[in-house]
């Protein structure tokens, strides 16, 4: 729960937005709603004062007198005529406190809808509103296919009924989540020695910043943790593995600025073996999916690992940064192909208000998503939660 109130708190862009944008639909709808019966009630008013009676319950008919100079025959006396009601009698006496506040609303509060004035708004499940949905959806990156088929299940047979916003916001975190539910898995540990964790990911994406965070949580889990510093073009991405390591007491494997990725990467093996580690992860340089030459090299340290282990590496980890949008399915096309990507995690979700996407992904790919990120904290990677992630996104308080 203490991961969630974080996610809840800092996916502000994207859950604010979506619960705003769900609010308003609502709220436009029941107004529309109010103004036609405002706009009736004239008629309305007329139709229901001609089929009053007379006498209003304001002013109740007075009850008979008896008249004195009456000639009718006397009841006998055996059977004396009752005495008229007292007027005590008939309407009970009016208690102390606030009970008037309770009477019935009048006919416009009727018409209108609005019984209490705390009632939520509501709006009827139409075409229109949907369409309206969908927009909010795709504006939130879900993308046009995932948005037509989520709105099109949530309204699955519900048309035409009335729903308030907090309704929509449960049927949608409902249909989040079970898109998101067949994908939410744990990176998976093997029982091979080492189990090699390639990191790949485009310039700017969270790679070293990952590699480190899960680096502690495994040590601290009890694992034997080696880092290879692979990314040997950017000095300052070596140096930010290394203090990594030093937090997390998990040695770092560099070579010289400019040297070959692919034979650090088979040195790093060789040493891992040696070492008896459990799990050796290998950051990568980032590279843009639309360069050839930069993901060849890529391929390349996918071949010379393999020299050593040919099942390596055993996971290849994506990692993706929220802010690009709808960027992240393309990013995810080019390099499944051709670094075989085994699962995802999603950073940066606190500095966006394209949460959506993620619900993208999980429709169209259809890969694990091991983690999510939502700052630089070591505790800000945390495993994928598909319910907690569908109402943080909606807005909702998970109880």
């Amino acid at each position: 729960m203490a991961f969630f109130s974080k996610l809840k708190e800092r996916l502000f862009k994207s859950s604010s937005k979506l619960e705003q944008g769900l609010d308003a639909i609502v709220e436009e709808g029941a107004e529309s709603a109010a103004d036609e019966a405002a706009e009736a009630l004239p008629e309305s008013l007329a139709e229901s004062l001609a089929a009053s009676p007379a006498v209003t319950p304001e002013q109740p008919a007075p009850a008979p007198v008896p008249q004195p100079d009456s000639v009718a025959e006397p009841e006998p006396a055996s059977e004396p005529a009752p005495a008229p009601e007292p007027a005590a009698a008939r309407e009970p006496a009016p208690q102390a406190g606030p009970e008037p506040e309770k009477k019935s609303p009048g006919l416009l509060g009727r018409l209108m809808g609005r019984g209490t004035a705390a009632a939520e708004p509501r709006r009827a499940l139409d075409d229109d509103m949907l369409e309206q949905l969908e927009e909010l959806l795709i504006a939130a990156d879900m993308g046009v296919d995932t948005a037509l088929r989520v709105t099109a299940n949530l309204a699955e047979g519900r048309m035409g009924k009335k729903v308030s916003s907090r309704e929509i916001k449960e049927l949608l975190a409902q249909e989040v989540a079970r898109i998101m539910e067949p994908v939410a898995k744990p990176l998976p540990i093997y029982a091979k020695r080492p189990q090699v964790v390639l990191v790949v990911g485009v310039n700017g994406s969270g790679k070293t910043t990952t590699i480190g965070k899960l680096a502690s949580q495994f040590k601290g889990a009890g694992k034997k943790v080696v880092i290879a510093a692979g990314d040997t073009f950017r000095a300052a991405a070596v140096e930010q593995l290394q203090v990594w390591g030093d937090r997390a007491g998990v040695p770092v494997l560099t070579a010289p600025e400019g040297s070959d990725p692919a034979s650090l990467a088979f040195d790093a093996m060789t040493k891992a073996q040696e070492d008896g580690a459990d799990l050796l992860m290998i950051d990568t340089a980032g590279r843009l999916q639309n360069r050839a030459d930069l993901m060849e090299e890529l391929a390349k340290i996918v071949r010379v690992i393999r020299k050593k282990d040919e099942t390596a590496p055993h996971n290849t980890l994506l990692v993706l940064d929220a802010t690009t949008g709808q960027n992240a399915l393309s990013q995810v096309g080019t390099f499944q192909q051709l670094a075989d990507v085994s699962g995802l995690v999603m950073t940066k979700l606190d500095g966006t208000a394209k949460g959506g996407v993620l619900v993208a992904l999980a429709d169209k790919f259809g890969l694990p998503i091991h983690a999510i990120g939502v700052g630089e904290q070591i505790d800000d990677l945390a495993p994928f939660d598909p319910e907690e992630f569908a109402a943080a996104l909606t807005g909702l308080e998970k109880s």
